[in-house]
């Protein structure tokens, strides 16, 4: 029996760890992927999360993907997160959950699962290094609350593939610690031709800002993104199809 060239090319993407996302041509009523969406703010509340919520929700209903958004961080357990095949993050602070808890969200990803962080998710979880590693980096600091140029370094992610070369947006810049381009894959980073480097509260002397990567963790993939602060970003289409398609690369994992 033949196999459709569909089915062939995204075998052979998954398996050479490429960033493509092959769509199931099959997907019938009741094939949409789940995804919980912990909005729960232990640190800085920001007042985009119930917009956020309602958007991602929206759109992922017009994507294949039932969004289920709380801010009831009791429903991450490892029997809990059985029905779901991704969870995303919007959140700050050292949010209220056991070791077991955070175990069972470190081997849900691990196994196969995603995990898609958005802005203030790297705000999240100082004091569990782990998670840390998960995310691939720690908040520090918001230098630029302004119009930005971002560079699109790989296009080929369907999270980024839409964007071309560079393009504009207005929203808080974070800048990380504990963030190495080693481990992770950047997709987009800023322009610094297009902010004040002297301004206070800039830390990084190497110049690099990424503003979204993604990477593997263990059978699973993690992707984040640091924009996401102004409605207005939420409203805008590109940011909409930048997160249907981190939701797609999230949930498409290797088995």
């Amino acid at each position: 029996m033949r196999l459709p060239i569909l089915v062939l090319i995204c075998a052979a993407a998954l398996s050479s760890g490429g960033f493509t996302y092959c769509p199931d041509n099959n997907a019938g009523p009741g094939s949409a992927k789940r995804v919980l969406y912990i909005t729960l703010s232990a640190g800085f509340h920001h007042q985009v999360v119930p917009l956020s919520a309602k958007i991602l929700t929206d759109i992922g209903r017009k994507s294949g993907f039932e969004v289920t958004a709380t801010d009831d961080v009791s429903v991450i357990t490892r029997e809990g997160l059985k029905q779901y095949d991704a969870i995303a993050f919007y959140t700050t602070g050292e949010l209220p959950i056991s070791d077991d808890q955070k175990q069972a969200f470190l081997d849900f990803v691990k196994s196969g699962k995603g995990f898609v962080g958005f802005h203030s998710a790297t705000d999240t979880f100082y004091k569990w290094s782990e998670y840390g590693e998960l995310i691939g980096g720690y908040f520090d600091g918001h230098p630029w609350h302004q119009e930005v140029t971002v560079k699109v370094e790989d296009s080929r992610n369907p999270a980024t593939q839409h964007l071309g070369s560079s393009f504009v947006i207005n929203d808080e810049i974070y800048q990380f610690r504990n963030f190495s381009r080693d481990r992770v894959h950047v997709l987009l980073t800023l322009d610094t031709a297009s902010v004040d480097m002297k301004k206070n509260g800039v830390h990084r002397t190497d110049g690099d800002f990424a503003l979204a990567w993604c990477k593997d963790y263990g059978k699973g993939r993690v992707f984040y993104t640091a924009l996401g602060h102004e409605p207005a970003v939420w409203q805008d289409e590109r940011f909409q199809k930048l997160v249907v398609g981190a939701l797609q690369w999230a949930t498409a994992h290797r088995k």
